[in-house]
């Protein structure tokens, strides 16, 4: 019995089918004579809706799941060396990011048939939130067993002490010509830089709400035409049905003259019957 397997396929169930299977899944690894694994699957936690719906997004989307890991390296390691330029490029990408992972759960949340409120998407981004500054919240995350939210951290990791110089670095040894200073670069060039980063990352975000519009419009479309051909179906059976109805009563008209007639053609013999009979002379009469 593979246990690791059975936990995987109980935590890709929705929280309302869970605990049964969880039950089911304990009581057959018992009867099979696995105490050890009966016993560790009974006691898994039924997932909240937002855990369940984040670990559906990590188990379709692996290669997203591997990126944002390494984004959530990234931003601790710039916050232990206090790197503040790539402080402000990470976190402007951990915002494009994780509202379009947000998204996209919520999408195959509903594509596995489970509704999702704006509240749990929220719990969503909260979770990515905590994977990004906690490596073991992210571990967890990844493995798509998550029964809960993790605890959230406040804040990123402290500054590393080795990253930061506790004396001023010796001064350079004076040499015959020293360099030109480096200007500073123009307020202006630096705005510029600044909001074509922004513009970027915008970019990015409304290209990842167009392919998720696109992508509802084409389940819509598919939806439509099962409609229309369901429509077409129940038109062409009602369409039989009335052809039926119309024949029947043709029929049943038919089957009326017909007794009609046949009802004269009887009553016309009975007279004739009558008649003979009364007109007709005694035996033995003379």
């Amino acid at each position: 019995m593979d246990v690791e397997e059975i936990i995987d396929t109980l935590y890709a169930l929705s929280p309302a089918r869970f605990t049964a299977a969880r039950d089911e899944a304990a009581a057959r690894a018992k009867r099979a004579g696995d105490q050890t694994a009966g016993k560790r699957i009974a006691g898994l936690r039924r997932p909240t809706l937002a855990a369940w719906t984040s670990n559906t997004l990590v188990r379709a989307k692996p290669d997203e799941v591997e990126q944002f890991r390494q984004l959530g390296q990234a931003l601790r390691a710039a916050h232990r060396s206090l790197d503040g330029e790539q402080l402000r490029d990470l976190s402007h990408q951990q915002h494009v990011v994780i509202g379009a992972l947000a998204r996209e759960a919520l999408r195959l949340a509903e594509e596995a048939g489970t509704a999702v409120s704006e509240t749990v998407v929220r719990e969503v981004e909260q979770i990515l939130y905590a994977a990004l500054a906690d490596p073991e919240a992210a571990e967890a995350w990844a493995s798509g067993r998550l029964a809960k939210a993790p605890a959230l951290s406040t804040e990123f990791p402290g500054v590393d002490p080795d990253a930061v110089p506790t004396a001023p670095p010796a001064p350079p040894a004076p040499s015959a010509s020293p360099p030109e200073p480096t200007a500073p670069p123009e307020p202006r060039v630096t705005a510029a830089r600044a909001a074509a980063q922004d513009a970027q990352w915008a970019a990015v975000a409304r290209e990842d709400e167009l392919r998720l519009a696109e992508e509802a419009r084409q389940r819509a479309v598919g939806q439509a035409a099962a409609a229309d051909a369901e429509l077409e179906r129940a038109t062409a059976a009602r369409d039989h049905a009335y052809a039926a109805v119309a024949e029947t009563e043709e029929r049943h008209r038919e089957a009326d003259r017909a007794a009609g007639k046949a009802r004269r053609a009887a009553e016309t013999a009975a007279r004739r019957l009558r008649t003979l009979t009364a007109g007709a002379p005694e035996d033995g009469a003379g």
